[in-house]
């Protein structure tokens, strides 16, 4: 399978293991044109289900699954063999123009001339057919051979450790769009070291909902502030499913060992009075470990204690700004 194919085979499988939230967010969202035709009932229950399904959707992002890459497959996939004149057609056009031998109404109604000069005719037809169909084969070849040139030194550098052949299969392959979706931006880079490193700025005040909302008895809708431990709560869950899916994803299209996964959001600087983005949560997330455990079943917030992490976390106060996993502190030996 080319890079193309596996990268539309890995968005397939990524839609058959779509999250029943996720499904369901799309069904709301196709509801929404009829609310304005709704009763006041419909439309109440239709906004705590929206509401339901967004808290969900927060609170699941570790449980989508990615398809491991095999880049050996594609360093060992040999080159597309380039296409060569075979004259077919023109050897055809010839053998037919040598083998004719005149019937007795050909010579006789003297038709001998003119069937050889059409014979002729068409070998020069089928030379310039096999060269339409030499230079179109050609043409497909040269891209298949670009593909496979470009596939080839893609695998070969992410084999070889190279960072930079580590970001563009990142880029590629795209892989945080529902978490950018929800207002959460991505950056990846490479350590000295080469181990790579990703930093998700959460916007935690953005994506977490600041009410709650729940249908009465009576069918009507309430609207209540969110308590602030709630809210802490769900941001915790929130951040460290998005860690735990980004490491995922990145160890999913990577061979690495080892991912380093740090998010940021906004924070007070006690030491300048101004807010900051400063880190929440660093996790060092090895591919043993990650790969070891439940997703479907675990709770983000308290699977952390898997890895090796960074948290200051508190249900009255939230998170405070805490220091970077080192990527020193997991390089190998030279």
């Amino acid at each position: 399978m080319t890079w193309k194919g596996t990268l539309r085979s890995m968005q397939a499988s990524a839609r058959r293991a779509e999250r029943n939230s996720k499904r369901r967010q799309r069904e709301l969202q196709v509801q929404e044109k009829e609310y304005a035709k709704m009763e006041a009932r419909e439309q109440a229950a239709y906004e705590v289900e929206v509401y339901e399904n967004h808290i969900e959707l927060l609170l699941s992002m570790h449980k989508d699954s990615a398809e491991e890459i095999d880049w050996n497959e594609f360093v060992q996939r040999p080159a597309p063999l380039k296409p060569v004149a075979l004259n077919t057609l023109e050897n055809q056009a010839r053998k037919n123009e040598t083998s004719y031998k005149p019937g007795f109404i050909a010579r006789s109604l003297k038709l001998e001339t003119r069937k050889r000069r059409k014979l002729a005719e068409a070998v020069q037809t089928a030379v310039f057919k096999d060269k339409q169909l030499l230079d179109q084969a050609l043409t497909e070849w040269e891209s298949k051979n670009n593909d496979w040139k470009e596939e080839f030194e893609l695998a070969q550098g992410i084999l070889n450790g190279n960072g930079h052949s580590k970001i563009e299969a990142i880029k590629r392959i795209d892989p945080f769009t529902d978490i950018s979706h929800l207002g959460t931006a991505i950056a990846v880079s490479i350590a000295g070291d080469g181990i790579l490193e990703c930093t998700l700025s959460v916007h935690g005040e953005k994506v977490i909902p600041q009410e709650i909302k729940s249908l009465l008895q009576s069918g009507k809708l309430s609207v209540k502030k969110m308590p602030t431990s709630k809210f802490n709560e769900l941001l915790q869950d929130y951040v460290c499913s998005c860690v735990l899916r980004v490491g995922q994803e990145l160890l999913s299209i990577l061979p690495d060992d080892l991912v380093i996964v740090t998010a940021v959001d906004t924070l007070l600087n006690s030491a300048t009075g101004h807010l900051e983005e400063q880190p929440i949560l660093s996790v060092a997330i090895s591919r043993e470990t990650l790969f070891r455990l439940n997703m479907q079943s675990i709770d983000p917030s308290d699977s952390m204690k898997n890895f090796v992490h960074t948290m200051s976390f508190k249900k009255t106060t939230g998170f405070m700004p805490v220091s970077r996993v080192s990527s020193r502190d997991f390089a190998k030996p030279a």
